[in-house]
């Protein structure tokens, strides 16, 4: 007996209805991290951006124009909501007291076109920091520097916050580094010195070689090592980490320090971050640098 084959475009299109009675997950909740079934979550967003006429019944559906006002008019609304709510959370970050330089208007317009579709709580929270920081001192955070965090994912800024933890300014808090290395100039006398090159694995810090592209891609720090000036013996060097001093000393002559330099859009961007630096980098330092430097 010859079977005979359907072709496929004889198969109904699943309408929604057909699609959520076809699902046998039970309902999502809303604090778990995870969002259900990968169908599920798109007819989600789909319906949360208007986007879902079309696969509601044909007899059911509201014209394709009135379906497009209806999405730009919800799309509007959203934004608006985006915009008030970092305005909110801008404030509780902004002083009530302290008289600041006037604002600037277009930097604020650009600001707004910038943020007006950031919906995730987190990186509500950042904009509204950029926002309250600007208020307190116009010219924190360049227009260059928004357009890089507008193209920053939210796994993105946590990268950048996990870098921030391996992080040392100098004295005026402007260049922010992270100390990868160090070694002493070759010489007669140490030529053959195995020793003679130290490095930081920034890998077992939870910092990887592909995490330092991310980061360089999003021009927030340069992805070729920089090399302090040549160093001899008790010449500090003194940095900030974590709120203190942390001070360098050379234990022998021509000794130079390496590290991945923050650009200046990463300078402006990492003040956003609260994070506290790692005890974990700081013994690493220590242990690796003492060969060449005595880091107190």
């Amino acid at each position: 007996m010859e079977k005979t084959r359907k072709d496929n475009s004889e198969r109904p299109i699943k309408t929604v209805s057909n699609i959520v009675k076809d699902q046998s997950s039970p309902k999502i909740d809303p604090s778990s991290t995870k969002g259900g079934s990968s169908q599920m979550q798109l007819l989600s967003l789909a319906k949360q951006f208007v986007l879902d006429g079309g696969l509601i019944d044909a007899e059911q559906q509201v014209p394709l124009e009135e379906r497009a006002r209806k999405r730009e008019r919800v799309n509007h609304l959203r934004r608006q909501q985006n915009l008030e709510t970092i305005i909110q959370k801008a404030l509780g970050y902004s002083s009530d007291n302290k008289i600041t330089d006037k604002a600037d208007q277009d930097w604020f317009e650009s600001f707004l076109t910038l943020a007006e579709n950031v919906s995730n709580r987190t990186m509500q929270d950042l904009w509204a920091k950029i926002l309250a920081g600007e208020m307190s001192q116009p010219g924190t955070f360049s227009l260059k520097a928004l357009n890089i965090f507008k193209a920053m994912s939210i796994y993105d800024a946590k990268l950048l916050a996990k870098a921030c933890t391996l992080t040392v300014r100098d004295q005026q808090r402007k260049n922010i580094r992270i100390i990868s290395g160090c070694y002493q100039k070759p010489g007669i006398f140490n030529f053959f010195n195995r020793d003679n090159e130290q490095r930081i694995n920034l890998n077992n810090l939870g910092l990887s070689y592909a995490d330092l592209l991310v980061l360089s891609e999003n021009h927030l720090i340069f992805i070729q090592e920089t090399e302090s000036h040549t160093m001899n013996k008790k010449d500090d060097i003194v940095f900030n980490f974590d709120g203190k001093s942390l001070t360098l000393t050379p234990k022998k002559s021509n000794c130079i320090l390496v590290f991945y330099k923050f650009t200046p859009w990463g300078n402006e961007l990492a003040n956003l971050i609260n994070s506290h630096g790692s005890s974990d980098y700081l013994t690493t330092l220590k242990a690796q640098f003492s060969h060449h430097f005595l880091v107190k």
